[in-house]
């Protein structure tokens, strides 16, 4: 690392050698932050004319650049880069509302048998999509509007319902000529996965609300009371995504070679936004977040009927909002147009601001921030200061350990203190030994409490409510 200079509270800059990085972290982050995310920065920042740069507190080594990055380019003379999208296109986190109280689930018998149920309408195993009327062009083509009605708990017009409303986006529009070129093979394989929620750091989490008092006026407005049941989903773009990767990296490399142009990451690709390989990676990057929402709608879909079976037919479960935290938009900012690459960072739009939905216009949308099961997963908000990192903020606690390294430093016994097994407050989990998922383990991770405290305190978001793990569905 270079010279780091404060401009803020929890806000750095740090100089590097090709360029600039912003860094928004309190003393306890910025010091156990692995020096390795520096050298990325830098390498990062030999994409010719990058605009801006930043690293969120949750920021670690990832493949070709850090989770926690936000990096743009103009649209008019900048750069796209798959890297610093992320592999998993579209991945992101989803929240849904019930009226249930914390009590409501006390028993942790119906917490088994919530988990079961939700099991028995989501594959967690490799196992195909039970939804087999859905047609998989249409999803990736129009998003949420490519779902048959059945799909929707909402009756009228689609473009009203709240299924579509209360998203960052319920469809993307590109140019589909950009589908046309795919492998049958692609299109063959990755229907089956729809509704499928994955491995990893994908989970569905039964968590209970405390709102934060002073934020008590917003959080009515969304919806939100002291000891609610609420249901956060996290999931992406599943086989599409990860499909697309081997074609749009293959000529991407192809096209880098022939140009005569990289860095010294073999595993950083990036091509002019204007070239024909930046407008097709970009075409298929929207295909690709077109399926991630309509996979985690489909998810809750699952969740709802589990509900219902359990809690009676008449409960709802109305969707507070989904977003993503690995995609690149076209953006405002400035007065210019500018391509805002996020990589494990959440966009945090404040009150007023003219990309939120409608029903988000007047409060700002809700800023989603999952924990790691024995943790607090948080609801923000965010804040007009937050446009100093093209309102951005963290995406989530953030590795400590790989997953291949967790078990040299946490053993079983810790990962079961965390999660108050064999207390009432245990967080009941859908595996039968803690050991399957132990690299999932709350140790793996930063301490999520430090990262909002930077997010706070550097004046991006702020707080609307807390919410714990009652329970926890994960997937292989």
């Amino acid at each position: 690392m270079s010279m780091a200079r404060e401009v803020g509270k929890y806000h750095q800059t740090v100089k590097l050698r090709n360029g600039v990085l912003h860094l928004f972290a309190n003393a306890e982050v910025l010091a156990s932050l692995d020096r390795k995310v520096y050298k990325m920065a830098d390498n990062n920042l030999r994409i010719p004319r990058n605009h801006f740069m930043s690293y969120t507190p949750d920021a670690h080594v990832s493949s070709g650049a850090c989770v926690g990055t936000t990096a743009v380019w103009k649209m008019s003379d900048g750069f796209v880069s798959p890297s610093i999208v992320g592999s998993d296109i579209g991945c992101g986190i989803r929240v849904h509302l019930t009226p249930l109280h914390k009590r409501d689930l006390q028993d942790k018998k119906v917490r088994r048998k919530l988990i079961k149920r939700i099991e028995k309408y989501v594959p967690t195993k490799r196992i195909a999509s039970p939804f087999r009327n859905i047609e998989l062009e249409r999803v990736v083509k129009e998003g949420i509007y490519g779902l048959p009605a059945e799909y929707l708990p909402e009756r009228g017009d689609v473009s009203a319902v709240r299924s579509v409303t209360h998203l960052e986006h319920a469809r993307f529009a590109y140019d589909m000529a950009a589908l046309e070129i795919l492998p049958e093979r692609i299109w063959k394989q990755t229907g089956r996965e729809l509704g499928t929620l994955g491995g990893g750091n994908h989970f569905i989490e039964i968590q209970h609300v405390r709102v934060d008092e002073g934020q008590r006026k917003i959080a009515e407005k969304w919806g939100l009371f002291d000891g609610q049941v609420v249901v956060m989903i996290h999931s992406g773009s599943r086989a599409w995504g990860r499909m697309l990767r081997s074609e749009y990296t293959n000529r991407i490399k192809d096209a880098m070679e022939m140009w005569g142009i990289g860095t010294r990451d073999p595993r950083l690709i990036y091509v002019p936004i204007h070239a024909e390989e930046g407008r097709w990676y970009l075409n298929l990057m929207y295909s690709a977040l077109n399926y991630a929402v309509a996979n985690r709608h489909m998810i809750a879909f699952g969740v709802r009927a589990a509900f219902q079976e359990v809690f009676g037919t008449d409960l709802e479960m109305p969707v507070l909002y989904d977003l993503m935290h690995n995609y690149a938009l076209e953006e405002t900012h400035r007065g210019q147009s500018m391509l805002v690459h996020r990589k494990g960072t959440t966009r945090a739009l404040p009150a007023g601001h003219e990309l939120n939905p409608e029903p988000y216009r007047a409060t700002g949308h809700p800023a989603l921030i999952p924990g790691s099961m024995g943790t607090a997963s948080y609801i923000m908000v965010g804040a007009k200061s937050g446009e100093k990192n093209f309102y951005s903020i963290c995406h989530g606690a953030g590795r400590i350990y790989a997953r291949d390294a967790v078990r040299e430093h946490v053993s079983v016994d810790a990962f079961a203190h965390s999660m108050n097994v064999g207390t009432e407050e245990e967080v009941v989990v859908n595996r039968w030994t803690l050991e399957h998922i132990l690299t999932e383990c709350p140790q793996a991770y930063k301490d999520v409490d430090q990262i909002i405290d930077s997010v706070v305190g550097a004046g991006l978001a702020s707080v609307v409510a807390v919410c714990r793990p009652m329970a926890v569905v994960k997937g292989t």
